[in-house]
């Protein structure tokens, strides 16, 4: 077989085996007898890893028993308010702590998450957190064949401790929120509030969308899929939606839940272009928030994720690991939009 150009993982060998990543790192490091994993077995998985071209950095190795001070966080991108208020909480912890924080954005793309797992693994940090990663479980599985202490943030994780924030509460409390400021006496078909953004394929969406669903159904009795429009959080395709929404309707609904920041500051490109008038019509919240959300020409209720609580919950999973994993949830906050100098009634 001839050699990969790629860097070969542990992953690929246990993947190509039909194994466990820890079985192929006990083969691979000499103490497969101890764990009683069959001597044909570890001969495969040697024998694969040299086809393959996958060599043991054994300096790497020797590195790992030492503490190099170094502590990682994978997240998906800088440009969010929510990850950057993350990273910040997380290098003023780490640097408390006398450690040196490295923080790579993988922009949610697997392969990119375990590249970079794998060049972090490489300079022997100490512990890695990951924040939103679209590939978890092949993450943690990979930490846990390398034995690198790893925390989960944002995003739960099957065999690995997570803190998440509890993204169901904090849909239902902004969906209130936004039902308690409705306009009176707005017709169908725009009476609704609509739900803009989001993955359904993601925890964190799917917890929201459920959340939002709720209440509407607890205020209104049915809450129809046409309301929900996970149309990911892309600010392209949120201001796509929000366009094709606005000419179904004949106008604005009667209230919008934005899924995130990207999303919220996409629907006020379009916003912008409207009459005050018809800004005073909506009732609108975000699951984000953003201090400058005071000063706008629409009243926004925002919810606030605690990063700073979150990180602080992660290292607490970190410095004293329980027994199973477990998922630890924060409550976010609510900031209720200011109250309307005037308002305009519906057209």
């Amino acid at each position: 077989m001839p050699k990969p150009t790629q860097k070969q993982t542990i992953y690929d060998i246990a993947q190509q085996i039909g194994t466990s990543p820890s079985t192929v790192s006990a083969a691979l490091n000499g103490t497969w007898k101890a764990r009683r994993i069959k001597a044909e077995t570890a001969e495969r998985i040697i024998a694969l890893a040299g086809q393959m071209g996958y060599s043991v950095n054994l300096q790497a190795r020797g590195l790992r028993t030492a503490r190099s001070g170094l502590v990682g966080l994978i997240l998906p991108e800088h440009n969010n308010r929510f990850f950057s208020d993350l990273s910040q909480s997380f290098t003023l912890e780490a640097r408390a702590r006398g450690q040196i924080p490295v923080i790579i954005a993988t922009q949610r793309d697997p392969k990119a998450e375990m590249q970079t797992v794998q060049d972090l693994l490489a300079y022997s940090i100490d512990a890695l957190f990951v924040a939103g990663a679209a590939g978890p479980q092949q993450i943690s599985a990979f930490c846990q064949a390398a034995e690198l202490p790893h925390v989960f943030i944002d995003q739960p994780c099957p065999g690995a401790s997570s803190v998440i924030t509890d993204n169901e509460d904090g849909a239902r409390r902004l969906t209130r929120a936004i039902i308690e400021t409705l306009q009176p006496a707005i017709a169908p078909p725009r009476d609704r509030i609509y739900l803009i953004g989001g993955d359904g394929r993601l925890h964190v969406s799917s917890r929201r969308i459920a959340g939002f669903r709720a209440e509407i159904e607890a205020h209104f009795g049915q809450c129809d899929d046409a309301q929900v429009i996970a149309c990911g959080y892309a600010p392209e395709m949120a201001l796509a939606s929000i366009r094709a929404l606005y000419d179904q309707l004949g106008g604005l609904p009667a209230g919008i839940f934005a899924n995130s920041i990207n999303v919220f500051e996409a629907l006020l490109r379009f916003l912008v272009e409207l009459p005050e008038a018809e800004l005073q019509s909506v009732s609108m919240g975000c699951f984000d928030y953003d201090p400058y959300g005071e000063l706008l020409r629409v009243p926004v209720h925002m919810i606030r994720q605690r990063h700073r609580q979150l990180v602080r919950t992660a290292y607490e999973l970190m410095d004293q690991p329980p027994e199973h994993p477990e998922l630890v949830t924060v409550k976010p906050e609510l900031y209720p939009a200011p109250a309307r100098a005037a308002r305009v009634p519906a057209q």
